[in-house]
């Protein structure tokens, strides 16, 4: 048994599937059996159980995957507190969707730079799967929308946003001074899949607005879903830091006035693992450069335009 072998059966484990798991580890899928064949060939048991294109493990599969990701993790460890300087290593950094391609930039441009000797592998992932992947260490830090919860991981708060109601340009409620939920409450949004945490920001606002959101289509990029609000198929929110454009005048962000919905950014990280004297670095860098010009350097980089200031309400929506 060796450490090719335990890294090829774990990644057949988290992709279920030999392809895939030959794909990620950049082998051929003959030369990833054949080791896997090995393995079981010394151990005299099964550890899959293949039914077609599924695979699952067998009982003497799962004894192996608890102690294998243990050895894994120890030698991964052990490699990065010997090569430890601060400066060089590998940070893998991954975001949620609706994060990483208005945020990721701008940490590229002004808090990776402070690393030059650093390699940084960058990753996008629905908040679960980051989640899991943090927690098991194969990313060392995610940015994500709160709530968020998961056993063995700090998670910390950055900052908060507003979410801003995104409307076609001749929508009626354009030439309102004020937008209120009231004047929402039946129109069509235009939401996120289940998966995107930014729906339950949005369904939570809502809720407490005591209206429920008319969901006519569900979408997993937030750009087409701009898109479509620009065509005239219904309402949204979206979030502050990806109002970056407006579609040709197609698109209007609005605030809406009184209470405003809004979501938190937070990053997280496995405390319980290794941690680098880099990765700390990078981290306190992130906590640092995420104080009050924070989501206004977003803005400038992303080429954000202010909003007017919404009129006050006069009544309670």
């Amino acid at each position: 048994m060796d450490l090719g072998q335990l890294r090829y059966f774990s990644k057949i484990v988290e992709h279920r599937s030999f392809t895939r798991a030959a794909k990620d580890c950049s082998v051929s899928q003959p030369a990833l059996s054949q080791q896997i064949a090995k393995l079981e060939k010394e151990l005299g048991q099964p550890l899959f159980e293949r039914q077609g294109r599924s695979i699952r493990l067998t009982p003497a599969g799962q004894v192996l995957h608890t102690h294998a990701e243990k050895i894994l993790q120890l030698v991964d460890d052990a490699k990065r507190q010997i090569t430890d300087d601060g400066q060089t290593g590998r940070i893998c950094v991954s975001a949620i969707p609706t994060i990483a391609p208005y945020l990721l930039p701008v940490l590229l441009t002004s808090v990776v730079s402070q690393f030059p000797l650093a390699n940084f592998v960058i990753s996008e992932d629905t908040t679960d799967p980051l989640l899991k992947r943090c927690a098991s260490g194969d990313i060392d830090v995610g940015l994500l929308a709160l709530p968020a919860t998961a056993k063995y991981l700090t998670i910390e708060p950055l900052f908060e946003e507003e979410l801003l109601l995104a409307l076609p340009a001749n929508h009626a409620l354009c030439s309102r001074s004020r937008i209120s939920t009231k004047d929402i409450s039946n129109e069509r949004f235009i939401l996120l899949g289940e998966t995107h945490c930014l729906v339950d920001s949005i369904e939570s606002f809502c809720h407490r607005k005591n209206f429920q959101p008319l969901a006519t289509s569900r979408i997993e990029q937030l750009t087409t879903v701009k898109h479509l609000i620009a065509l005239g198929h219904g309402l949204s929110f979206v979030p502050k830091i990806a109002a970056t454009d407006d579609l040709g005048g197609k698109l209007v962000y609005r605030s809406l006035s009184g209470d405003k919905p809004t979501r938190k950014i937070a990053i997280c990280w496995n405390p319980y693992r290794y941690q680098s004297q880099l990765l700390s670095n990078f981290i306190k860098a992130i906590t640092e450069f995420a104080g009050s010009d924070f989501v206004a350097s977003i803005e400038v980089s992303n080429n954000i335009k202010s909003l007017p200031a919404a009129q006050p309400e006069t009544a309670q929506a």
